[in-house]
């Protein structure tokens, strides 16, 4: 049983002051003093503390670090061996230096304050998905990597009832599919690209974009080193995933098409297709600009791949196998 202290004031009034001490091995290891204006408060506040400190681990958790969600953030940042992508980096800056949340201590933010976090964004629901995305996956790391005490089972819970209330969502699919005539009148306009103007090889990359489903960034990165012909596939590095890319190398088979316009390229260095992603990608989009053709994306690709290897009649598992999605209702929200 704790200890309480009357105190007699100079109006004559007492004040009651109760001191919880919690002893091991004969040493006082943890102590907390309150003053309360009547003796029943300070016996009950004595009996409430006592209850809550004998809890396993209790005495641990008071002692533990308790910084604000700001340094979390940035211990998270600069300690995390894999990068973690420009996007994920510009959005963890802004709440660190904008979002009044990151001010608090990490034993202050519950699901309440991550839903007014969401409220102060004043963002649509996909955006405000991603950023929740984002800081929630510094909330899975900091208790079991630095004993910081962010409430994970907090951001399940806020994610869950943001989710209920459309305070987060989805980005909108999109179901734009090139036709065979504009495709046509791509492939015409690049046959005629002579000089520099042909030296990055869309003729190649536009089809095998298509065949094998890759992305573009995907492609350029592709080596000759991970084609394994013999079974048709061939490793992915970095594939990007909501959850990380670096390091997210991930095998793929290869369509008998894809794998056919692999094998005709030559070999003259480590990647399968030497060139910038970001050039390709401005080659295709002023040659749609160009043709007149409206709101066609290089990405639009993979979904017309996706939707083809469906409609040729091939099983979920078989087109995961080929688009590297983990989530099959993603690769379904893909095939249009």
């Amino acid at each position: 049983m704790g200890t309480i202290l009357t105190r007699k004031r100079q109006d004559n009034t007492l004040s009651y002051t109760a001191i919880v001490r919690i002893r091991r091995g004969g040493e006082v290891i943890h102590q907390e003093i309150e003053t309360f204006e009547r003796r029943q408060m300070a016996i009950a506040w004595i009996k409430k503390r006592e209850t809550e400190l004998a809890v396993p681990g209790a005495i641990e958790a008071l002692k533990a670090p308790d910084p604000t969600l700001s340094a979390a953030i940035e211990k998270y940042v600069t300690e995390s061996r894999r990068a973690i992508g420009k996007t994920k980096t510009q959005v963890l800056t802004r709440i660190q230096r904008e979002a009044p949340i990151a001010a608090m201590r990490c034993s202050a933010i519950g699901s309440k304050e991550l839903i007014e976090f969401l409220g102060w964004l004043k963002a649509t629901p996909q955006t405000a998905g991603n950023y929740f995305a984002h800081l929630a996956a510094v909330f899975k790391v900091a208790r079991p990597a630095w004993g910081y005490p962010l409430n994970w089972q907090a951001a399940e819970d806020a994610r869950m009832v943001a989710t209920k209330m459309g305070l987060i969502g989805r980005s909108a699919q999109r179901t734009r599919r090139p036709t065979l005539p504009e495709l046509d009148r791509v492939m015409e306009h690049f046959s005629h690209r002579t000089g520099r103007a042909n030296s990055i090889p869309m003729l190649t990359l536009i089809p095998f974009a298509i065949f094998s489903t890759r992305r573009l960034e995907e492609i350029t990165r592709l080596r000759w080193a991970d084609l394994n012909e013999q079974h048709s596939e061939i490793i992915v590095r970095d594939m990007k995933h909501p959850g990380e890319k670096a390091g997210n190398d991930v095998r793929v088979t290869l369509t008998p098409e894809a794998l056919r316009i692999i094998q005709v390229q030559p070999r003259e260095g480590e990647r399968i297709f030497p060139c910038s992603a970001e050039s390709a990608s401005a080659a295709f989009t002023r040659a749609i600009q160009l043709l007149g053709i409206e709101d066609l994306h290089f990405h639009d690709l993979r979904h017309e791949g996706i939707s083809r290897l469906f409609e040729m009649g091939w099983t979920i598992p078989q087109v995961a196998t080929v688009s590297g999605h983990r989530s099959w209702v993603s690769l379904i929200d893909a095939a249009i």
